[in-house]
């Protein structure tokens, strides 16, 4: 007997798996597009010149510019304050700080100290070798200006406070912790005693400013300071 025919069918290679649609291969393609929560940035590349020569030095002269700004504010209000140059409009330094610059008398004052520290430290600051940053501002000077040190020990302060800072401009209350330092270790017993009469020596003293030559009791003797009633 003869056989029936196959009804199987044959399998050729490569043709078993069907192709997919090309709409679906287009859809896997904008499927990013189709995500509100993406984005397509493109980033232009600029090009960052150095500086030439010129402007390096323009640069650093104006940085000093910046970093001395309060010193020249202080040497004006020094001169002004020395030279009496308010006295055609007001009666006193301090209603003329407050009426032309809104400085209140601490302030005026502070720029003057801190001017006068500053003038000390490019004194006694080494100037060979290693450059050591300067003050900024008169803040970062308050406590030196209040410590009526000797210049040369106002330098040493100044240049343990950098250090302590790791070699940059120290704060304000860095400058502080050094002063307190020094001042317990060469803390020397205040020489004066309560009823002991003195002349004033102002000096850079802003609380004696137009009070040199009087003469005064001495009511209380402090740490490091005294407190006397003063007679003109």
């Amino acid at each position: 007997m003869n056989k029936p025919p196959s009804r199987r069918k044959k399998v050729i290679p490569g043709a078993s798996e069907e192709p997919k649609p090309a709409a679906d291969s287009a859809k896997e393609n904008n499927s990013g597009q189709d995500n509100p929560a993406s984005a397509t940035i493109t980033v232009t590349a600029v090009e960052v010149r150095e500086l030439t020569d010129q402007e390096q030095s323009l640069r650093l002269q104006l940085e000093r510019r910046v970093e001395r700004a309060f010193v020249e504010a202080g040497q004006a209000l020094m001169e002004l304050r020395d030279r009496r140059l308010y006295r055609s409009t007001h009666r006193t330094f301090e209603e003329y700080c407050r009426d032309r610059f809104n400085y209140s008398r601490d302030a005026a004052y502070l720029k003057i100290s801190a001017t006068v520290v500053y003038e000390n430290l490019q004194k006694f600051l080494p100037t060979i070798g290693r450059q050591i940053p300067m003050p900024t501002n008169e803040r970062q000077l308050r406590f030196l200006a209040k410590a009526e040190l000797e210049p040369a020990v106002q330098a040493d302060v100044w240049q343990q406070a950098v250090e302590q800072a790791g070699n940059k401009i120290p704060s304000g209350r860095i400058v502080k912790d050094v002063v307190d330092r020094i001042r317990e270790r060469t803390k020397v017993p205040n020489r004066y005693h309560i009823g002991e009469i003195c002349i004033l020596l102002p000096k850079d003293n802003p609380d004696l400013r137009g009070k040199a030559a009087y003469w005064g009791v001495v009511s209380h003797v402090g740490e490091y300071s005294c407190t006397v009633q003063t007679w003109d």
